[in-house]
């Protein structure tokens, strides 16, 4: 994989890894997250694909300017990549905060860019609660945070979360036990690349959307991929998969590595289930 950069119209460059030749997939990590998380998947992947793993703003080896950490401003600068590169037929997997960011790109830029396929990891549709949702709504909504008091302190939790050890405490709940304590640090390392203020912002801004009214519209094929340890519950990827016409569901079990970060954990697995989705 080579590393490339390239700017956005409001001056930031972002770093991405490129790979394989044929059809473009874009890859988008999650919060905090660098496009080196994918290190388990680019052998398999670019050779079905021209492989794009994007560094988001302030994340890896982008630039990390004061500003543009909102779900909406992702998009943006996923759609600028998209048209610099001349992509028009392409696909996308995001995980995580990635498809937030990928939901937001097909509101705004859908007609004029469209991916043709999707991969969707362990992403909810809303994930914070509404007062008036019953349990059973917030499960299928993947609604874990539960008010905006929890809020507040996740996001005090995130500025403070500003070494290793303190980084992979915040990401322990999101991996097995299978991942040592070591291999975490690592991961955490890489988070930390993204400064904890800007984080933070970004974190809030994705807790607070809701994007039930987007994935309602989705007709492209999909799927959706969940983890039955995850944080988030499986009933959210079920009902995406049940809500966009056609899509499969895969659900990885909690002792074959059904974290939240199924595709690091499991990697053999996801890398068969997505190549032979893109390719089938």
């Amino acid at each position: 994989m080579d590393r490339k950069y390239i700017p956005t119209k409001d001056g930031v460059s972002l770093s991405y890894l490129e790979g394989g030749a044929g059809r473009p997939l874009v890859m988008l990590t999650g919060w905090s997250q660098a496009a080196t998380i994918f290190g388990h998947q680019f052998e398999d992947f670019r050779q079905i694909a021209r492989v794009i793993a994007l560094d988001h703003r302030g994340h890896g080896e982008s630039d990390k300017p004061g500003h543009g950490y909102r779900v909406q401003r992702l998009a943006k600068d996923l759609f600028e990549v998209i048209d610099r590169l001349g992509l028009t037929e392409f696909d996308i997997l995001a995980h995580s905060a990635g498809a937030a960011v990928t939901w937001s790109y097909l509101s705004l830029f859908g007609a004029e860019r469209p991916p043709g396929r999707l991969v969707l990891i362990d992403e909810p549709r809303a994930l914070l609660a509404r007062p008036d949702w019953s349990q059973a709504e917030r499960d299928e909504a993947g609604a874990i945070v539960p008010d905006l008091e929890a809020l507040a302190g996740l996001v005090s939790k995130v500025r403070a979360s500003d070494q290793p050890e303190s980084m992979a405490e915040l990401l322990r709940p999101m991996f097995t036990e299978a991942v040592g304590e070591a291999e975490l640090l690592d991961i955490a390392r890489e988070n930390l690349k993204l400064p904890r203020a800007h984080g933070a912002h970004l974190i809030a801004d994705n807790i607070i959307q809701d994007w039930t009214g987007v994935i309602e519209t989705i007709r492209c094929p999909t799927l959706a991929l969940g983890g039955e340890a995850s944080i988030h519950p499986t009933a959210c990827q079920r009902w995406i998969a049940d809500t966009i016409p056609g899509a499969e569901l895969e659900i990885f079990p909690a002792g074959e590595g059904g974290s939240h970060f199924l595709f690091y954990e499991n990697p053999s697995r996801f890398n068969d289930r997505v190549v032979r989705f893109l390719t089938g």
